[in-house]
């Protein structure tokens, strides 16, 4: 029993990402690593992370200030262009919470910590060492001239990838390289033990020592649900990739008045479906209903 993993649950357990900066020192260290700043006392950041953001499926990672800079942190294996919008969401709440007792209504200017805003992003699909977001790229209609811009920077933190912010911020390329462990492992080892190896391994050459020794069960249940996490995305999003080519090709057979015998046919080679798949697929999209079938009396 004991080596069973715990269920990590979403809602109420952080990522291993946050865990490990969740330490002022290593969130000192990695915001003086980006930023090229030389900090030393983890005593002036004042943590203004959401406890409870707008959705209890969107949490927000990391957020501090330091020295009138707000940073927001997010760390993410998949590519998401919305983030600005959910940075927008962040921050709003916590300037709200920041100006709680200042007049708003008084001729006196009000100041406002200046942020930043920053993703680390550790998927398998390919990225570049860094990546620019604009909140302005999701308006509709778009404008050149936006009255509302926020910018966010993608950082890539796969191994070989930023080595001089790697090289700044050990915490992190021992981080990345725990990562890339695990992804090696679990192509030839069930994941439980290919995250347990890379633990192991780790732990004997220093990488994350301390912090894997301190809470190494829990590491282990959430590199488990993370890693399945990012394959059961990536294996949804393949999914509606092809249904939604298995439209289009039903679609274009329509269009050609092709009998629905011929459209199942079809769908059975091109994409390897059996009879009652490819049918599913004929109703859903409603090629039963237009296309006539062969071989019928009139």
């Amino acid at each position: 029993m004991n080596n069973i993993p715990l269920p990590v649950n979403r809602i109420y357990k952080d990522r291993l990402y946050k865990m490990i900066f969740n330490d002022k020192s290593e969130l000192l260290k990695l915001y003086n690593a980006i930023n090229g700043t030389s900090y030393e006392n983890p005593e002036m950041l004042t943590i203004t992370t959401l406890d409870n953001a707008i959705y209890m499926t969107i949490k927000n990672d990391l957020s501090f200030i330091i020295d009138m800079r707000l940073a927001l942190y997010e760390q993410q294996s998949t590519v998401n262009p919305n983030l600005p919008l959910r940075f927008l969401m962040y921050i709003t709440d916590i300037y709200s919470s920041y100006t709680r007792d200042m007049n708003l209504y008084s001729s006196a200017k009000v100041q406002i910590p200046q942020p930043s805003f920053v993703i680390f992003y550790n998927g398998s699909a390919a990225q570049p060492d860094r990546t620019e977001y604009l909140l302005s790229s999701l308006f509709c209609p778009a404008t050149d001239e936006p009255a509302l811009e926020l910018k966010a920077i993608m950082l890539n933190i796969n191994k070989g990838h930023n080595q001089k912010l790697m090289d700044a911020c050990h915490t992190l390329r021992d981080y990345s390289e725990y990562v890339a462990r695990i992804r090696i492992y679990s192509a030839e080892l069930p994941l439980s033990d290919a995250v347990e190896k890379a633990i192991t391994e780790c732990i004997q050459e220093n990488i994350l020592r301390d912090f894997l020794l301190k809470n190494r069960a829990e590491a282990k249940a959430m590199s488990i649900y993370e890693y399945d996490e990012e394959k059961t995305m990536r294996m949804f999003r393949e999914e509606a990739f092809e249904e939604g080519k298995i439209q289009a090709t039903i679609e274009m057979c329509l269009d050609f008045n092709l009998p629905s015998d011929d459209i199942l046919q079809r769908l059975m080679t091109k994409f390897q479906l059996s009879e009652s798949q490819a049918q599913e697929y004929l109703d859903k999209y409603g090629a039963s209903e237009t296309a006539p079938s062969p071989n019928k009396d009139s």
